[in-house]
């Protein structure tokens, strides 16, 4: 009778794997009808007429984007939480199709890009760290940049302040992180994924709230790494504390999918509207 109700408890463990298995290997593969293109990208956006949602019969997520950011230019992405932020840089990295309007990048829709070439030229650093049961090593050059020389690593590794704890750690870039990086501290991880975008050299940066989820002493050793990356590369970034993007070339407010200002710090600070407010309430609220 025991043998009997532990083997219950197997079953619904391996039925429940099994779904997940089985949902993951039915799913439609991506759409890629772009063709190759090995030329040098400069990294200049342009988002034109672009409304977006999530299914045909839903409400529009983003209505009629319409800007242009310049090679090496850093844009802020900033509002209300479900305001589409996220969204825009799904859209630049084709994890979601367009389906009204279109990107450029230097002026060719991405959409004839193949994929592999499109995300050849994006960097991506998000609040979600992504890390596998492997050495530092190869969680900084994993993927097509599995080759990268030793010099170069640690070179990036280097620009992300990472080596700072590298060299504490009990085999250094050998060092084998646990699943998920569990025996690395938050702000350890994201200076791994940091050292990742320098080794990557994309001419496009995103930064997805990279510095939500750490505290202050954390937030303040990865913020000069951050400013590093972004030099020479067009930049999105989505910002939780707003104090972080007031060196942007620009903002973009957004409210309910639209742009609803846009300008630098100073001259929406100065217009005395939704950035204003937002920036103000923030402000309180860390004073307090």
């Amino acid at each position: 009778i025991k043998r009997l109700i532990s083997v219950n408890r197997s079953l619904q463990q391996g039925i429940a794997a099994g779904e997940s298995i089985f949902d993951l290997i039915d799913q439609e593969p991506e759409i890629d009808r772009g063709v190759s293109s090995s030329r040098k990208v400069e990294g200049r956006i342009e988002f034109r007429e672009v409304t977006f949602s999530y299914r045909d019969d839903s409400d529009p997520v983003l209505r009629d984007l319409n800007f242009t950011v310049e090679p090496g230019q850093t844009v802020a992405l900033v509002g209300s939480s479900g305001g589409g932020k996220s969204t825009m840089v799904h859209l630049l990295s084709r994890l979601y199709e367009l389906k009204s309007g279109s990107i450029l990048l230097d002026g060719e829709d991405i959409r004839d890009f193949s994929l592999e070439d499109l995300r050849k030229n994006i960097a991506m650093v998000t609040q979600d760290v992504v890390l596998f049961n492997d050495t530092v090593r190869a969680n900084i050059a994993y993927g097509e940049l599995e080759g990268a020389s030793d010099e170069k690593i640690l070179e990036a590794a280097k620009s992300a302040n990472a080596m700072e704890f590298i060299e504490n750690l009990s085999d250094g870039m050998n060092t084998v992180v646990g699943d998920r990086g569990a025996l690395l501290s938050v702000g350890q991880r994201q200076r791994v994924t940091i050292a990742r975008a320098f080794l990557k050299q994309a001419p496009i940066l995103i930064l997805d709230e990279a510095t939500s989820a750490l505290d202050a002493n954390s937030e303040f050793h990865i913020q000069g790494a951050l400013d590093r990356v972004r030099k020479g590369r067009t930049t999105f970034v989505i910002a939780h504390r707003l104090s972080t993007i007031e060196s942007a070339d620009r903002i973009l407010v957004l409210g309910e999918g639209e742009i609803v200002e846009s300008g630098s710090h100073k001259e929406l600070l100065a217009k005395g509207a939704v950035y204003q407010q937002l920036y103000r309430t923030q402000f309180s609220r860390s004073g307090d």
